[in-house]
């Protein structure tokens, strides 16, 4: 019998991997704001719950795609919440990106009412969630992540666990810091070459090939030369991970100069709206100081 699957936040990353859910065979109910989105699941396959506590009263595992700490605390915590619903035995999989200190805090609060938890954010974006490659980072008790790894891999292609409760989401905040940084670095070195008047392209294929030759890279060079900042990873979602990242690094004594500066350029970049852009849109802050656009010759 295939498990019966709860999936919470059809977002950008929540739609294609219930999509995936159910392309896999598995049982799935699910619920959003946007009708639109719970329409196009329901057209594949899935059934509407209309509250995250229905959601909880008919899955044996509840996945959460949400946008920040808050979201995940209401939606599992709250009035009509996830665990006002679950049976004891249910396995809640928070896939978003959220602090390590509230998800342990969600965790034991789920454990109270004998619902295991399991943190596992992931990497990839829009792409490898819609092919179902996703990297999935896990924490959480090793048995529980068995019971329920034919769920996780049927959206991600690497799916490690990392260690207990919170190491998940602390895995995904180092993720985080390496992409966006490698981002900004490149960002600086395009808009270096624009301005010298030398063919960008020419010299991404150039360097691609060498050291400086990044999965980062090729996946944002060529939609930068496009400009094309469709959001794969919106700046006002990473610019929450990268809050995440100093708040964390600060409670357990992490100087994080670079980082620091990057949640200042996010910023930048909110104000002069930017927030829904793509991560890949940090080149327009540089661009703006050194009055120059990368592009296509």
């Amino acid at each position: 019998m295939a498990k019966k699957v709860g999936f919470i936040g059809l977002g950008i990353m929540g739609k294609p991997m219930a999509l995936n859910l159910l392309a896999k065979g598995f049982e799935v109910i699910v619920n959003d704001l946007n009708k639109e989105a719970v329409q196009t699941l329901v057209n594949a396959g899935a059934t509407a719950g209309d509250s995250a506590k229905v959601i909880g009263e008919n899955s044996e595992v509840i996945i959460t795609m949400l946008p920040a700490s808050h979201h995940v605390k209401q939606v599992v915590l709250g009035e009509n919440g996830v665990l006002s619903g679950a049976k004891k035995g249910a396995v809640i999989i928070d896939m978003s990106s959220i602090s390590p200190v509230v998800s342990k805090e969600i965790a034991a609060e789920a454990e109270k009412q004998g619902v295991e938890m399991l943190d596992a954010p992931v990497s990839g974006g829009e792409p490898k969630a819609k092919d179902g490659t996703l990297a999935i980072m896990v924490g959480g008790k090793e048995e529980i992540f068995e019971q329920v790894k034919d769920v996780l891999d049927a959206m991600g292609a690497e799916v490690t666990l990392v260690g207990g409760n919170g190491s998940g989401t602390t895995a995904k905040l180092a993720n985080q810091v390496i992409v966006n940084l490698n981002i900004a670095a490149m960002s600086e070195a395009l808009v270096l070459a624009a301005k010298a008047g030398i063919d960008v392209e020419k010299m991404y294929q150039a360097i691609r090939g060498g050291l400086a030759g990044s999965a980062v890279l090729d996946v944002k060079v060529p939609l930068i030369l496009d400009r094309n900042f469709v959001a794969g990873g919106r700046i006002d979602i990473n610019l929450k991970d990268m809050t995440n990242v100093m708040e964390t690094a600060h409670d357990i004594g992490v100087p994080m100069p670079l980082s620091s500066q990057l949640v200042e350029i996010f910023h930048a970049l909110k104000v002069d709206g930017k927030a829904a852009d793509d991560h890949g849109g940090i080149v327009q802050y540089y661009e703006k100081l050194a009055n120059v656009e990368v592009g296509r010759v």
